[in-house]
């Protein structure tokens, strides 16, 4: 009687203590400050024709692109 590949089941291995601690710790560390330094920039040269729309663009813009790069971490 011939055994299938899946017929056997491994146990999955626990992940290190690496990407369980400090990875996560790392990436919302680099996000947030890639979001603060992205939103303090769209403020800088404050001109009258921005006003509100710029900094909530790049907010909202920038809140996509870091969840988009780092979300599956």
């Amino acid at each position: 009687e011939a055994m299938l590949d899946t017929d056997v089941k491994s146990k999955p291995s626990q992940p290190h203590w690496y990407e369980r601690y400090v990875q996560p710790c790392v990436a919302e560390l680099l996000g947030t400050a890639l979001f603060v330094f992205a939103g303090c920039l769209s403020v800088v040269e404050n001109t009258e024709g921005t006003g509100k729309l710029q900094p909530a663009l790049v907010h909202g813009l920038g809140a996509g692109v870091i969840v988009a790069i780092l979300g599956d971490i």
